[in-house]
């Protein structure tokens, strides 16, 4: 099981919080937890699978030849995109810090969230620069149970390539909305140009950045043969308090250009260590960071 029935209750009470306009959706913020039919009408938006046929607006389409569905004005309109990286470098960590079984509780809770409060949830899996594995679009509580099966049969593999990646998942689907990437970022590809398609079709990026303990803090010393577990290249070092040191000098660095690079693109990130409880970020954390309400 990815979480009990205790969590699960407390996450049905929460909602998504999309704080950006997105185009597709109806302007300004989300009004209310209401979901069906209101009486008044707000504005179109393109169809997605998992919609309900009964809002099509069969005039538009048969005058367009494409289906629109009527946004009503008390309607919140949220799809929410969740991509998990799947490489080989997500397979690290021992217990409860192991990345990649990290990385899927957190998308279980977001996607718990979103499908209990009635969001347009799809959720993907990156790896060799593709996407292996899909759920979605889904839209209510009955998926819950499905959502977790899926994503308790997955595992990692390949490299990372977010880049391919990010941008195969981006040419499938065009509905804008809220977008969880969650990935530890190991990769020397320019990821971050990779999210500017997203960004100007009117997305909100939310970035879980993860690393393992012993990614940030080594329990290594001495002469060593590392071998890179995506390229299975091997590097000879010697390890001693000076080489430590300088590490976490750079792994400081590289982190805070991330963030850096993130706040002037206006991407919300968020950086986790595996040793912090994954229900305790999602629970209070995103709430202090507005993410959720």
């Amino acid at each position: 099981m990815l979480f009990d029935e205790v969590t699960l209750r407390k996450l049905n009470q929460l909602a998504l919080v999309a704080s950006r306009i997105r185009a597709g959706a109806i302007k300004g913020e989300r009004r209310s937890t209401r979901r069906g039919l209101s009486v008044e009408f707000a504005d179109y938006r393109n169809y997605a699978p998992g919609d309900d046929l009964r809002r099509l607006d069969w005039n538009l389409y048969a005058r367009l030849e494409r289906p629109f569905i009527k946004l009503m004005e008390e309607e919140e309109d949220l799809a929410v995109h969740i991509l998990i990286d799947a490489s080989n470098s997500m397979d690290w960590g021992a217990g409860d810090t192991h990345k990649f079984n990290y990385a899927l509780r957190l998308a279980a809770a977001t996607g718990a969230i979103a499908l209990g409060s009635g969001d347009l949830l799809t959720t993907a899996l990156l790896a060799d620069g593709r996407v292996p594995a899909q759920y979605g679009p889904a839209r209510g509580s009955p998926h819950l149970l499905p959502f977790f099966s899926f994503l308790e049969g997955q595992t990692p593999s390949g490299q990372t390539a977010l880049v391919s990646g990010l941008n195969a998942y981006q040419y499938s689907h065009h509905r804008p909305g809220m977008i969880f990437l969650i990935s530890d970022l190991l990769t020397a590809q320019d990821w971050m140009a990779s999210l500017s398609p997203y960004l100007a079709q009117g997305n909100e990026i939310i970035l879980l950045h993860l690393l393992a303990p012993d990614e940030i803090d080594p329990p290594l010393t001495g002469d060593l043969r590392l071998i890179d577990c995506e390229s299975n290249l091997a590097q000879e070092v010697s390890l001693d308090s000076n080489l430590r040191q300088l590490y976490t000098q750079r792994l400081a660095g590289w982190r805070e250009s991330i963030r850096q690079n993130c706040a002037k693109k206006g991407v919300r990130y968020q950086y986790l260590n595996t040793a912090h409880p994954w229900d305790k970020f999602v629970l209070l954390d995103l709430r202090r960071a507005g993410i959720v309400k």
